[in-house]
C-alpha cells in the first residue's frame, strides 16, 4: 500500500500545483472541494460531507494555513484507498487538470492520447521527491525500450551528448519536458506518428497496466468445445480474454496462482501449436498461431507462475526497484564521499589556520632572535676586550708551561727509550727459553730414540742365543736328519748374518743418537748459561728501572 499511495501522490500532485491561486498566493478552498470530491469518485471511496466541511471550514485552521491539503487527502482519502479502482481513469482526472495548463502548444509528434501516457510513464519512473523529476538513467531507459519497440537501433552516442548537455543544466526533466523530448521527435528520427503512438503504447500496456504479453489465440470452449478466436492478455496474476484488442467485450479470466501450470499438448482436432493451462477448478486448451508463438506464451506464463510462488513483483517493477536502490547506492556514497571532501577541507583549512599562527610565531621568533643576536654582539665586543687582556696573560703563562713541559718531554723520551730497550731484552730472554725449551724436547726425544734402540738390540741378542741353542739341539740329531738340519742350519746362518748386520747397523744408530744426545747437551747447556747471562742483564736492568722515575 506505500508503493500505491507514493504513485497516487505523484498524479495528485500534477493535479494540485495545477489550480489556480486566489490573490493572496494560496489556492482557493473551493477548488480543492471540487479536487477532493473527484478524487473520491475516481478512487472509490466514501464521501464524508461533513469532515469535508469541518476540513474547509472558514477560520484559521483549513487548508491554506500550516495545517495544510495534506493531512486531509492522507486521512479521509489515500488511507482508505484499495487497489478496486480503475488506474487509468484516475491518472486520467489528474491529467485532465495539469495538461491544459502545462502541456506545450508547439505541434508534437505524438497525439494528446500518447502524451497522456507518457505522463503517466513519467509518475512511474520519477523519483519520489519533489518537485517531481525523471533521472538520466530513467530517461535512458525509457527511450531504449521505445526504441525497441520501434524496431530501430538503440543511439548510445546520440544520448551520452544529451546526457551532457542535461547534467551541466540539472539534474532530470520535468513531465512536460519528456513530453516535449518524445513529441519532438529527436530519438525517433525515421518513424511515422502511428509507430511511434504503437511504442509508446506497448510501454504504456508493460509499465502501467502491467500487461507481460498480449495477442490473438484459438480458445476451446467449456460447453460446447467449439474453437473461438480471442485477444489475450497476460498480467501477473491474470490472464485476461477479449472479443478484439479494444478491450471493449471482456469474455472471461484465467486466474493464476502458484499452483498453476502450463504445458505443450500434440495436435488434434484439426488444431496445431496447443498448449494446456492448468488451474485448481479448471483447465484452458488454446491454440497459437506457430510454434514460436506457442513457446513464447508457455514461457510468459510459466514465468509469471514462477514469481507469484516467490511472491516478487512483476519483472519490470522489480527492475524499477533495483534501479532506484542502486542510485540511492551511488548517492549515498557520493554522500558520503563529499562528507569526507569537507572533513578534509575542513581539516585542511584548520591546518592552514595551524601554519598561519606558526608562520606568525616564527616571524616573533625572528625578530626576538634578531634582538637577542644584536644584544649578543654587544656583549661580545666587551668579552673580547675583556679577553685580550686575560690573552695575553695567557700567552706568558703558557709559554713558562711549554718550557716545563719540553724538559718533562725530554726526561720522559729517555726513559720511554729505556723502556723500549727492557723489552727488546725480555723479547731476547723469550726467545733463549723458547730456544732451551726446545732443546730439552730434542733430548728427551734422542733419549727415548736411545731406550727404543736399546729394547730392539736385547730382542735380537735374545733371538740370537734362541737360535743358537736351536742349532746344538739340531747338531745332536740323528744322522738321517743331519743333512736336512744342515740346509736349515745354513738357512739359520744366513738369518744369523742378516741379523748381525741389523745388529751391526743398530750400533751404528746407537752411535749416532749419542752423538746427537752429545750436542743437544751441549745446546742445553749453552742455553743454560745464555739464560743465567740474560737474567743478569734483566737484573741490572731492573735495578736501573728502579732508580730511573718519571719526571
Amino acid at each position: 500500500m506505500v508503493g500505491l499511495k507514493e504513485e497516487l501522490l505523484k498524479a495528485i500532485w500534477h493535479a494540485f500545483t495545477a489550480l489556480d491561486l486566489d490573490r493572496s498566493g494560496k489556492v482557493s478552498k473551493s477548488q480543492l472541494k471540487v479536487l477532493s470530491h473527484n478524487l473520491c469518485t475516481v478512487l472509490n471511496v466514501p464521501h464524508d460531507p461533513v469532515a469535508l466541511e469541518e476540513h474547509f471550514r472558514d477560520d484559521d485552521e483549513g487548508p491554506v494555513s500550516n495545517q495544510g491539503y495534506m493531512p486531509y487527502l492522507n486521512k479521509f482519502i489515500l488511507e482508505k484507498v484499495q487497489e478496486n479502482f480503475n488506474k487509468v481513469e484516475f491518472n486520467r482526472m489528474c491529467w485532465t487538470l495539469c495538461a491544459k495548463k502545462n502541456l506545450s502548444k508547439s505541434p508534437l509528434l505524438i497525439s494528446d492520447e500518447d502524451a497522456f501516457k507518457v505522463w503517466v510513464i513519467f509518475n512511474f519512473l520519477s523519483e519520489d521527491k519533489y518537485p517531481l523529476i525523471i533521472v538520466p538513467e530513467e530517461i535512458e531507459y525509457l527511450l531504449k525500450k521505445l526504441t525497441e519497440a520501434m524496431g530501430a537501433g538503440w543511439q548510445q552516442e546520440q544520448f551520452d551528448l544529451y546526457k551532457i548537455t542535461l547534467n551541466t543544466s540539472r539534474e532530470g526533466l520535468s513531465a512536460w519536458e519528456l513530453i516535449d523530448l518524445i513529441g519532438s521527435g529527436q530519438f525517433s528520427k525515421g518513424m511515422d506518428r502511428q509507430t511511434v503512438s504503437m511504442a509508446v503504447n506497448e510501454v504504456f500496456n508493460e509499465l502501467i497496466l502491467d500487461v507481460l504479453k498480449q495477442g490473438y489465440m484459438l480458445k476451446k470452449g467449456h460447453k460446447r468445445k467449439n474453437w473461438t478466436e480471442r485477444w489475450f492478455v497476460l498480467k501477473p496474476n491474470i490472464i485476461s480474454y477479449y472479443v478484439s484488442e479494444d478491450l471493449k467485450d471482456k469474455k472471461g479470466d484465467i486466474v493464476l496462482d502458484g499452483n498453476c501450470c502450463v504445458e505443450a499438448l500434440p495436435d488434434k482436432d484439426g488444431k496445431k501449436c496447443l498448449f494446456l493451462i492448468k488451474c485448481l477448478d479448471k483447465s484452458f486448451e488454446i491454440s497459437a498461431s506457430d510454434k514460436k508463438k506457442r513457446q513464447e506464451w508457455i514461457q510468459a506464463i510459466q514465468t509469471t507462475v514462477s514469481l507469484l510462488r516467490a511472491g516478487s513483483p512483476p519483472p519490470h517493477k522489480e527492475a524499477r526497484q533495483k534501479r532506484k536502490e542502486l542510485r540511492q547506492k551511488l548517492l549515498a556514497e557520493q554522500a558520503e564521499l563529499e562528507r569526507q571532501m569537507k572533513e578534509l577541507q575542513t581539516a585542511n583549512e584548520s591546518k592552514q589556520r595551524e601554519l598561519e599562527m606558526v608562520r606568525k610565531q616564527l616571524e616573533a621568533a625572528a625578530a626576538r632572535a634578531a634582538e637577542e643576536e644584536k644584544k649578543r654582539l654587544q656583549t661580545q665586543v666587551e668579552l673580547q676586550d675583556r679577553f685580550s687582556l686575560e690573552l695575553e696573560r695567557e700567552k706568558m703563562v703558557r709559554q713558562k708551561m711549554e718550557e716545563q713541559v719540553a724538559q718533562k718531554s725530554s726526561e720522559l723520551e729517555q726513559y720511554l727509550q729505556r723502556v723500549r730497550e727492557l723489552e727488546e731484552m725480555y723479547k731476547q730472554l723469550q726467545e733463549a727459553l723458547e730456544v732451551e725449551k726446545q732443546a730439552r724436547q730434542d733430548e728427551e726425544t734422542v733419549r727415548k730414540l736411545q731406550a727404543r734402540l736399546l729394547e730392539e738390540e736385547s730382542a735380537k741378542r735374545a733371538e740370537l742365543e734362541k737360535w743358537h741353542l736351536q742349532q746344538q739341539q739340531a747338531i745332536q740329531m740323528t744322522e738321517a736328519e743331519k743333512q736336512e738340519l744342515e740346509n736349515e742350519r745354513m738357512m739359520k746362518e744366513q738369518a744369523l748374518q742378516v741379523a748381525m748386520q741389523q745388529l751391526e747397523q743398530l750400533e751404528l744408530e746407537r752411535k749416532e743418537a749419542l752423538e746427537q744426545y752429545e750436542e743437544v747437551k751441549k745446546k742445553l747447556e749453552t742455553a743454560a748459561n745464555n739464560t743465567r747471562s740474560w737474567k743478569d742483564k734483566v737484573a741490572h736492568h731492573e735495578g736501573l728501572i728502579r732508580l730511573i722515575e718519571p719526571g
